[in-house]
């Protein structure tokens, strides 16, 4: 029996309005719904007396109700239920909430469980707001993610129904060997004591074996996708121009540098088209590896697309790039949303007719009507900005070209295998001689400590030298942070800052107007840009050397590393100055592991252990199917023993062919069907 297309309407109680909130959360099947697991547990199994339940923390405390229920009304809308439980030795209050049907099933002498935090001492306890079960109700509780109208326990009792509804019927898609190499329990076992436990070892069992098969169909999926697109095939590149371009470069490159563009362009001469990821850390010099391949690609006769996710970036490359070519006879375009209608007309008249050998500029180069004579390659810069959709739909401009994308946000090595799994990885872990590391100092958010900050500021700037002023913004889209950093802007060019040429950047401006503003600030016409995280991207202006981050702790550590890459470009000593008002040992934490270090790696590896991926990446753009139980960060041992097996299983059935996998196949699908089209035959 079949439930992988069964509705969640087939369920007892599942009526139109819950399917349409079940559909909130995504879950739109019984299939779905079985595969969305606990965000935690109560464990109600383990129950303390009033007298050993531990103050601060939830747990469950059994104990008689030795008190009538009170009824206190504090105001309309609001009520209190109050009553006291005994173990016979000890009390503890207890205070419901607007729990009008909870309170109706206490009464006086009746014993019950209670879920909750113990607050108060160890003369008087108390709990506010507990969960309220029957004694017999002693068993490991799932607490799934809510949405409004659909509670934990309604998810509970629906999830209950859809394991009775399988029944037996539930098939194992790993094969037995499989599962008795790895030691993986059976399907059924994990998906019964992942939803209802039979103890906390159980939970162990079940998560084993449930991340053990995501992260494997994951692996699959992303191997079968670089093997998908090494069948196609592509015209190498006949010749290495590398010494040439290096020849007239104003600086030396470094070891890393010399060695990515050496892989990728072997990799160029091959018939199978370039799948390969250039990460370095903000500054690494990742622009000139990509020039050098661009050259490359333009001697051998073959044009070039560079897609930036922003317009200020396209236009940074367009111009640091056309001077690393101006002593070669080699045209390069700039195409952008602005770019005038005349001026766009022409450009794709010469693209069309081969005479513009490197086109630069934004999603513009996607669009239709864009059409290449011959194209070779394509870079894709910021590449966790882009989704997978972007770079395939630029990919199928040519003739399977190759294709390189940047990043400069750092990643652990080992968790290279699965978020970029479909691509060949070269790092540049060397920074350009002559760069010095920017000092950073987190400061408390007071009048006092402000005004220390910015005389400091000024110093930089009456050094002749440039700064930012960075405002947090918690959601772009937010009219709020818009209003907020116009009104900071203001202040500070009518106060603090009156004597100095201020300007203002934010993400609602048009195109024109930011680069309007950052033709200025580059210029040296602005000395201090208030802005927002618009300039965490690209933005190279050697002269800026001081950057002051207002409530740093709204930002991500990764976030505020790529914000400290804006300055110190230059060979100048750079300052960065966090103001914060931090209260949590996390945010002082994370804080002071950007003091401590400019190492993206680390800075990284440590954003992916507070954040987790999906805040980290951002799973909507980097284009990774969602993990639903395994973490990119806690299960790396897994990661590396599924990247094996998948390697192995493919090395004997390149598309899972045979009737041992085709579960497997049939799940890494599913897995990355919204994310890829055409399969992988």
């Amino acid at each position: 029996m079949s439930f992988e297309n069964l509705s969640i309407g087939k369920l007892n109680g599942v009526g139109a309005k819950r399917v349409e909130q079940f559909k909130k959360i995504g879950i739109e099947t019984i299939e779905d719904l079985l595969l969305f697991f606990p965000r935690h547990y109560e464990d109600w199994s383990k129950c303390y007396s009033v007298s050993e339940a531990p103050i601060g923390e939830n747990c469950c405390v059994k104990g008689y109700v030795c008190t009538k229920v009170s009824t206190v009304q504090i105001r309309k809308g609001l009520t209190l239920f109050k009553f006291t439980v005994t173990d016979g030795i000890a009390k503890m209050q207890v205070t419901l909430f607007n729990t009008k049907y909870t309170a109706e099933k206490i009464y006086r002498g009746g014993e019950f469980l209670f879920f909750g935090k113990v607050t108060g001492n160890f003369f008087r306890k108390e709990m506010s707001s507990p969960a309220v079960e029957s004694v017999e109700s002693d068993k490991i509780r799932p607490i799934y993610r809510q949405t409004e109208g659909l509670n934990s326990k309604f998810i509970e009792k629906c999830m209950m129904s859809a394991l009775d509804l399988y029944g037996d019927n539930l098939e194992d898609d790993l094969p037995e060997e499989i599962r008795r190499k790895f030691e993986l329990c059976h399907k059924r076992f994990a998906l019964e004591n992942i939803h209802f436990p039979e103890s906390s070892q159980a939970i162990e069992i079940a998560k084993k074996r449930l991340v053990f098969e995501e992260l494997l169909n994951l692996q699959l999926g992303l191997l079968m996708l670089k093997s998908h697109k090494k069948q196609g095939k592509t015209t190498p590149i006949s010749r290495d121009f590398t010494p040439f371009f290096l020849e007239k470069l104003p600086f030396s490159p470094t070891n890393a540098q010399k060695n990515a563009i050496k892989d990728a362009v072997f990799d160029m001469k091959n018939e199978v088209p370039m799948s390969r990821l250039l990460q370095g850390d903000v500054g690494s010099g990742k622009t000139c590896v990509a020039a050098a391949l661009l050259f490359n690609t333009a001697k051998n006769g073959y044009q070039s697309a560079l897609m930036a996710p922003t317009e200020i970036l396209a236009t940074q490359h367009f111009s640091s790039i056309s001077k690393m070519m101006k002593d070669f006879d080699i045209k390069v375009a700039l195409l952008t949303g602005s770019t005038p209608a005349a001026q766009r007309k022409k450009t794709l008249e010469l693209l069309k007719s081969g005479e513009i050998d490197i086109l630069i500029g934004t999603h513009a180069l996607i669009q239709n009507g864009v059409d290449y004579k011959n194209l070779g390659l394509i870079i894709t810069d910021e590449q966790h900005r882009f989704g997978v959709k972007q770079r395939s739909e630029l990919s199928q401009k040519g003739d399977n070209p190759h294709t390189l994308v940047m990043s400069a946000t750092p990643i652990p090595r080992t968790l290279g295998l699965v978020i970029y799994g479909d691509l060949d990885i070269s790092i540049l872990d060397e920074m350009p001689k002559g760069r010095k590391s920017v000092e950073t100092y987190a400061v408390e958010q007071t009048k006092e400590m402000r005004i220390r900050a910015y005389s400091y500021v000024k110093k930089y700037l009456d050094a002749g030298q440039q700064g930012y002023i960075v405002c947090p913004m918690v959601d772009e889209n937010e009219d709020f942070d818009l209003v907020s950093a116009v009104k900071f802007y203001e202040k500070l060019q009518n106060g603090f800052f009156k004597d100095y040429k201020l300007g203002l950047l934010h993400g609602k401006m048009k195109a024109t107007e930011k680069d309007e503003v950052m033709n200025a600030f580059a210029k040296g016409e602005i000395q201090l840009l208030v802005s927002t995280t618009v300039i965490e991207v690209g933005v190279d202006v050697p002269n800026a050397n001081i950057l002051v981050v207002e409530n740093a702790e709204r930002f991500g550590l990764s976030q505020l590393h790529q914000l400290r890459g804006r300055v110190g470009r230059g060979n100048q000593q750079a300052t960065c100055i966090l103001i914060s008002n931090a209260e949590s040992d996390e945010s002082k934490r994370r804080l002071k592991v950007m003091c401590s270090t400019t190492d993206g790696f680390k800075i990284a590896d440590e954003d992916l252990r507070l954040r987790g991926p999906g805040d980290f990446f951002g799973s909507k753009q980097h284009g990774l199917p969602t993990l639903k139980i395994a973490s990119i960060f806690d299960d790396r041992q897994v990661i590396k023993i599924t990247s094996a097996l998948a390697r192995e299983i493919l090395k004997s059935d390149p598309k899972l062919e045979s009737t041992s996998f085709s579960a497997i196949r049939k799940n890494v699908e599913k897995l990355f069907q919204k994310q890829f089209t055409g399969g992988y035959n």
